[in-house]
């Protein structure tokens, strides 16, 4: 049963099974417990790790303490999904379980599904037999819109639903509709699915690429070891993007091409990646907090997904529009530390590895939004942010990190619920306006904020540089080489 000082958003009428209990997930089942009307007898946390059962179970809740593998997943899930009547919920919050064949599974019982990320079985990152070709998120993506188009409807399953892959896509329909109205310029706002309306929209406003533009300056109280990986969310999960190809996606106002960068001969081929690992590539970007700063090039399904989203198509299949989008992303000093460490020694993980609770942390925010740039007012950055103290008075168990990607899982449960026979789902293709009303109480000051900076400013001048002075917002300005 939900708690009754907070809106009631939806019922779960059937079983509840969550999959992954790490710092999301603990962060998650509070906001489940608030939002939702539910039976707790019928609610499992699947867990391989058992340090959180007293935590789970005093709560009357299952906990399972078991690896969810390829190998396993149909005789360990099915009777748990299948329990009893109504409409049960599989909310994926774990590492190295295939989202694939979890939307299978749920679709074959009809069964809701949401996750944060198309995460593939255990070795996919990590696979040396593998080119990097295949290593990237958008091989995983596709393997998603394949099986979308192979069975389109059914019960939903929302892919990637976190604060980025997912809140993001909110914010660029949020940020389109301002950008329209500060700019005069007169359209109403397409529907929620009409996604030829919203792509011409961008392309008609001028936006040549979005930034997923963040800083997290979250510090902690204490200082970090050596030979530790300290993160304010998943460390598995960041090393494993950060050691993916640097991917983004490659916008048709591009004019160069790093030597290094390769595109895809399938699928969309809204993307391209380069020969380097994320987290250890640079680029320039833009936060309203602290101005100019350098972000890491790590992979994300948004990247990928907005660009594919946006691509205007004409009546022959021809792209004759599509924006250039990608992360970049400035971690709390202590992942900056790790990861420098890491790269360091040859690219081996530190054995120690630790998300940071909002209990370990002094203070600092999350500024996590989008920067649409290259339009008539240059840029304009739209997002939340979240302080350290306004997450600990929100909810329980989260810093400000953890509460962005937790309340976006719960607005995509609600959507779910409210949506259920849309099939596979991008965040792209949901309904922002009902998403945002459900997740902003959790969000801190959501706002928006336009910049004249662009990539050609601030540098020092005593160098030769290999830059593109017509056009600012060129990737071969953004890049740090």
């Amino acid at each position: 049963m939900a708690d009754t000082a907070f809106a009631v958003h939806a019922e779960i009428t059937g079983p509840i099974v969550m999959i992954g209990f790490g710092s999301i997930g603990r962060g998650a089942l509070p906001l489940i417990e608030r939002h939702f009307r539910f039976d707790r007898s019928r609610f499992t946390v699947i867990e391989p790790r058992g340090e959180q059962r007293a935590f789970v179970e005093e709560r009357g809740i299952r906990f399972v303490e078991a690896h969810v593998t390829r190998e396993n997943h149909r005789e360990l899930l099915s009777p748990l999904l299948a329990e009893g009547d109504g409409q049960g919920f599989c909310v994926n919050l774990s590492v190295d379980t295939g989202s694939l064949d979890l939307m299978r599974l749920t679709r074959e019982l009809g069964v809701l599904y949401i996750d944060t990320v198309v995460e593939p079985w255990l070795g996919f990152y990590f696979d040396d037999s593998a080119d990097n070709a295949a290593r990237t998120n958008y091989a995983l993506r596709e393997t998603v819109r394949r099986e979308k188009r192979a069975n389109p409807g059914g019960t939903t399953a929302v892919s990637c639903c976190g604060a980025n892959p997912g809140m993001v896509s909110w914010f660029v329909k949020k940020a389109l509709v301002d950008l329209a109205a500060g700019l005069g310029l007169a359209r109403d706002e397409p529907a929620a699915g009409d996604r030829d309306s919203w792509a011409r929209l961008m392309r008609d406003i001028g936006v040549k690429g979005v930034h997923i533009a963040e800083r997290d300056t979250q510090r902690a109280k204490n200082p970090r070891p050596f030979n530790t990986f300290w993160n304010t969310w998943s460390v598995e999960g960041f090393i494993a993007e950060g050691l993916q190809p640097s991917e983004l996606g490659w916008g048709t106002h591009e004019r160069w091409m790093p030597a290094n960068a390769r595109e895809h001969a399938e699928g969309c081929r809204a993307a391209i990646f380069l020969e380097q690992p994320g987290a250890n590539t640079r680029v320039r970007t833009w936060c309203p907090t602290p101005g100019p700063q350098y972000g890491f090039l790590v992979t994300h399904n948004e990247a990928i997904s907005i660009s594919d989203y946006y691509s205007v198509r004409e009546a022959d299949g021809r792209v004759s529009y599509r924006p250039t989008c990608h992360y970049a992303y400035h971690p709390c000093n202590d992942a900056v530390l790790s990861l420098h460490e890491m790269f360091g020694a040859a690219g081996r993980a530190q054995p120690v590895q630790h998300v940071l609770g909002e209990d370990e942390l002094l203070d600092g925010a999350d500024e996590l939004g989008v920067l649409l740039y290259g339009h008539g007012r240059n840029a304009y950055w739209y997002g939340s942010q979240l302080t350290l103290a306004e997450a600990r008075r929100l909810a329980p168990f989260q810093n400000a990190t953890g509460l962005q990607v937790s309340s976006a899982v719960m607005a995509g449960m609600v959507w779910a619920l409210e949506n259920p026979r849309a099939g596979i789902v991008d965040t792209d293709e949901m309904d922002y306006r009902r998403c945002l009303q459900v997740q902003a109480p959790y969000l801190g000051p959501v706002r928006g904020y336009y910049t004249d900076w662009t990539p050609l400013e601030g540098r020092p001048g005593l160098f030769p540089e290999d830059i593109d002075e017509d056009d600012p917002w060129q990737f071969r300005n953004i890049l740090v080489r």
